[in-house]
């Protein structure tokens, strides 16, 4: 008699989960704080937080067209051992720099992960897609939500160190979790050449619609790097405490766990652009009104409403980005856009570190403001040229 197995989609959800928690507590609200408690500037507060991003600019293509040929399981579990391995290198920093190497090698397990996960949900899911990849990405917004009140009660309760024995905790879990993981049926390719790998990568550069929505994507994580690294430390110079930090980043967090299955819905139901046009309207006001708030209920306010666009547009875009992919290479559009997407949210922290450093927090929040009005507008403007592919 066959053991009962967790479905696919339960098992990856939570996985996905409890890494995601993992990940995000290295980072909310304790990552700018911590690096700011090793003497960092904010521009090299900027270039930490950059540091996980490069990683994914790097390896997000490539991992999601092996996932293609070599099934997902493989690189699903190399992920998931830097997520269990990377919290312990945590407890040995002790300059900025360090901090960054770490960051940098803590950056391979989102990369990986989060483009392999996404590619096999799409692919394996054809009916009601976006409405499983808003919950899927909602599960894992759970443990990115607990994080931030988690991290701020063990920093103020206890220590830096303690935050980072959590995540081991949990990233040690999801890798037991992977374990358990099947791979799908594979594809009847034996091996990846070299030369369909790059003819697979041109074919999905030259589809405007895919390029077009990567770029949406990546100015709504530009800004949303941004706004996770330096809305933390704003805070703090207005004297709030930890704590209170944790649930200002938590709310928004939170917000985005309940808006997002709903908005995949709406999406599924009335069309993926109708739905991320006002997301990132909604995103660039709550952004443009966090220098005139600067309370713990304000900003909590607008850290919701940016949580609710946030939610709103990235219920889409994967899903738009799956409509449009041919020939089933879902590895391979879903790691273009996870690469521009991760371009996108390593400028965000350094543009934002320097602007903050030359004009302040005011100007810094206009500029994240006004790139989102402006993807909103080059997205309006080529669907009114395109209405039929997107």
């Amino acid at each position: 008699m066959k053991s009962a197995r967790p479905s696919f989609f339960v098992l990856i959800a939570l996985i996905g989960g409890l890494a995601i928690l993992s990940s995000t507590l290295s980072k909310t609200p304790v990552l700018p704080l911590f690096a700011h408690a090793l003497h960092a500037t904010p521009a090299e507060i900027g270039w930490i937080v950059m540091a996980s991003t490069i990683p994914g600019i790097l390896i997000s293509y490539p991992a999601g067209a092996l996932s293609d040929y070599l099934g997902s399981r493989r690189l699903l579990l190399a992920s998931l051992v830097v997520f269990a391995t990377a919290p312990f290198l945590y407890l040995l920093i002790h300059t900025a720099w360090q901090l960054m190497a770490v960051r940098f090698y803590h950056g391979f397990a989102t990369a990986i992960f989060g483009t392999v996960a996404t590619a096999a949900i799409a692919e394996r899911y054809t009916t009601k897609r976006a409405a499983r990849l808003s919950t899927y990405s909602s599960v894992t917004i759970v443990g990115r939500s607990i994080a931030p009140f988690l991290g701020g009660s063990l920093i103020s309760l206890a220590s830096f160190h303690a935050v980072y024995l959590a995540c081991a905790i949990s990233g040690v879990l999801a890798l037991g979790a992977g374990l358990l993981l099947k791979d799908h049926a594979p594809r009847p390719q034996a091996k990846l050449e070299l030369p369909h790998f790059w003819a697979s990568l041109a074919t999905v550069l030259r589809d405007r619609g895919i390029m077009l929505v990567s770029l949406v994507e990546a100015a709504q994580y530009l800004v949303f790097g941004a706004i996770e690294a330096f809305l933390a430390l704003y805070a703090s110079s207005l004297g709030i405490p930890a704590w209170e930090i944790g649930v200002i980043l938590g709310v928004q967090l939170v917000s985005i766990v309940f808006a997002k299955p709903l908005m995949g819905k709406v999406s599924d139901r009335v069309g993926r652009q109708r739905v991320i046009l006002p997301g990132l309207l909604i995103g660039a006001a709550s952004v443009a009104l966090l220098p005139f708030a600067p309370s713990f209920i304000g900003l909590s306010v607008l850290s919701l409403a940016f949580g609710i666009g946030f939610a709103t547009v990235t219920s889409s875009t994967s899903a738009l980005v799956a409509d449009l992919t041919r020939d089933g290479r879902y590895g391979s559009s879903m790691g273009v856009l996870r690469t521009v997407m991760d371009v996108g949210q390593s400028i965000g922290p350094v543009l934002t570190g320097w602007m903050v450093g030359v004009a302040g927090y005011g100007s810094a929040f206009t500029l994240l403001a006004a790139i989102l009005v402006l993807a909103a507008v080059m997205l309006g403007l080529l669907l009114r040229d395109a209405p039929d592919r997107l």
